[in-house]
């Protein structure tokens, strides 16, 4: 029988730019995983920073690569949504890149102010403040509005907003509008419960901002949940916004920005296929084009990245405790952690990740279910994105199996509920952070360490 590096080999374009196996056992970017194992041990999260600056810089060149090839006359703008990863040390990397900010809630702008006064984040950074606002979250955009954060521009979701900006900023200060989209066909519901309506746009800028001795109206944002595809839905969403952005253009000369919003996708398989120069000239073309058949000029492109510039970067790596036979056909390997709350997308999304054995690459191999350490009868893991099935290398000679879930970077720590109570009291992983020193040599330092009984003792009040 093959071996599982057989299997790989067979199946995949491997090893990938990512991916390789040396002396039977998995590298990441050049990162030996089971060293990092034999160093900190398992269950880990960890984060490895140079591939979010990687990202970026990719971004960056695929935009200003189109505009040149296109002649637009017009700049691009990388921002990253913090509701992605708000950790220091992702923050800390992206800004690295001379990018800018995309915020949701009031308690990213203690964040802002807190990486303002290391020196992370000028007062002339892009401060994109999205979202519906609660009125704290509203008070504190004003606060750095009248501190001289220029280029903080709230991102109006509805028309009653702007008021608070007029009574209380002491200064002229720049606006967006939120449009809301139109949801894809198969969704539950037509139109996206964000931003103001199409046909309210015109009336309520002519009306509210256009006479307003302070606001000027610099930005038109809009998002579909789907993220940038090559479907007949993505370029419709986005030629209708373009036309809008062309019809107030010509009765608001300061609007000179569009944000259309984030949806680069990640790698969440071997199999990934995704044409990111192909889109990205696409997007370009599309928006000269209306713009040059409406007879006006080409707005600056801002996007929202989030997933794409921090998902990459991260991975799980367990132990399999033990290996359970429940019938005649279904072999369960059960792991030192939960899918539930690890990796709650899995659960919760049915999304599916890459996962890898760490080790025994040159062990035959099997199909097998992964349980989770919860009671709940969801807590597992038994397909791919590419297959119905999951595969790894049998257990013998009494040697450990690790697995490791990679790209697993954005989202899961906040939807998980770090640091705090999750089911069955299965506590958060200790976090490892993975970089490249001057010398180009892998260094590695602990982040947090596994949650400890006290932590969840406090929290529950006792």
């Amino acid at each position: 029988m093959k071996s599982y590096k057989d299997l790989i080999e067979q199946t995949f374009d491997f090893p990938t730019g990512e991916f390789k196996v040396k002396k039977n056992q998995l590298f990441f970017h050049d990162v030996a995983m089971f060293d990092i194992i034999e160093k900190y041990g398992t269950p880990l999260k960890f984060t490895y920073l140079p591939k979010i600056s990687e990202n970026i810089q990719r971004a960056k060149k695929l935009f200003e690569s189109a505009m040149k090839k296109y002649k637009y006359n017009g700049k691009y703008i990388f921002s990253y949504c913090t509701k992605s990863s708000h950790f220091s040390f992702v923050l800390k990397e992206a800004l690295k890149n001379d990018i800018h900010i995309e915020t949701s809630s009031a308690f990213d702008i203690p964040i802002i102010q807190k990486l303002q006064q290391s020196g992370h984040v000028k007062k002339s950074t892009y401060l994109i403040c999205n979202g519906f606002k609660k009125p704290k979250y509203v008070e504190n955009i004003i606060d750095l509005l009248n501190d001289n954060f220029k280029n903080c521009i709230p991102v109006l979701d509805n028309m009653k907003e702007l008021s608070s900006y007029n009574e209380k900023v002491n200064k002229p200060f720049q606006l967006g509008l939120r449009l809301a989209s139109d949801e894809e066909p198969n969704f539950e519901f037509y139109t996206s419960r964000l931003g103001i309506r199409y046909n309210d746009v015109i009336d309520f800028y002519k009306n509210n901002i256009a006479p307003n001795p302070k606001a000027k109206l610099k930005l038109l944002h809009y998002f579909i949940s789907t993220g940038i595809k090559d479907t007949a839905y993505y370029w419709s969403e986005l030629s209708r916004f373009v036309h809008k952005y062309c019809e107030l253009k010509k009765i608001c000369p300061e609007l000179d920005t569009i944000d259309i919003g984030g949806g680069f996708p990640i790698k969440l398989s071997l199999q990934f296929e995704f044409d990111f120069e192909y889109m990205v000239n696409q997007i370009v073309e599309n928006i000269k084009w209306i713009c040059d058949k409406n007879h006006v000029p080409v707005p600056d492109i801002l996007t929202e990245f989030g997933s794409y510039t921090v998902g990459e970067s991260g991975g799980l790596l367990y132990s399999v405790l033990d290996q359970k036979l429940q019938n005649e056909k279904e072999l369960w390997y059960m792991i030192d952690g939960s899918f539930i709350t690890h990796l709650p997308d899995s659960w919760g999304l049915n999304q599916k990740y890459i996962l890898l054995p760490i080790n025994k690459w040159r062990e035959t191999y099997h199909k097998v279910n992964i349980g989770g350490l919860t009671c709940d009868s969801m807590d597992y893991y038994n397909s791919e994105a590419h297959s119905s099935e999951v595969f790894l290398p049998k257990i013998t000679n009494g040697e450990p199996l690790y697995i490791g879930f990679f790209h697993t970077g954005a989202y899961q720590e906040a939807l998980g509920g770090y640091g705090g109570i999750q089911h069955c009291l299965i506590p958060s992983p200790k976090h490892v952070i993975i970089n490249k020193n001057n010398k180009g040599e892998i260094t590695s330092r602990l982040f947090s360490k596994e949650q400890g009984h006290e932590v969840m003792l406090d929290i529950l009040g006792y």
